[in-house]
């Protein structure tokens, strides 16, 4: 009988950004189950937009390993990276004879969880 182990879940969450869930999703499988040095390395010579905030969120979750927990950078590991849809701002784009077509504008949630 042996007993596992069990390692805090330390996460950073952002949530109602401006990004489209399917472009965030499309970098974050790039960096699940990579350790932290790893992960920032390729978020930062990524070309993509997202980059840059996901990059901070994980910094963030690094933080709140080394503050809240005293767990060193170079130990830890993204277990669980997604993205999930937030809520889609409607607007509208005039066309011609008085007509309107709508504009969605995605929003997503990321979580970032490591160990």
């Amino acid at each position: 009988m042996s007993k596992d182990i069990q390692t805090p879940k330390i996460q950073a969450v952002c949530k109602y950004l401006r990004l489209s869930p399917n472009k965030v999703r499309r970098i974050l499988t790039q960096i699940r189950g990579k350790n932290y040095q790893e992960a920032i390395l390729i978020l930062e010579f990524m070309p993509y937009k997202p980059c840059k905030i996901i990059k901070k969120i994980l910094e963030s979750a690094a933080s709140n390993a080394v503050n809240n927990n005293g767990l060193q950078k170079h130990d830890l590991v993204i277990k669980q990276a997604f993205a999930d849809e937030g809520p889609r701002l409607k607007r509208f784009q005039p066309r011609a004879q008085g007509r309107a077509f709508p504009i969605h504008k995605p929003t997503c949630h990321i979580t970032i969880t490591i160990g």
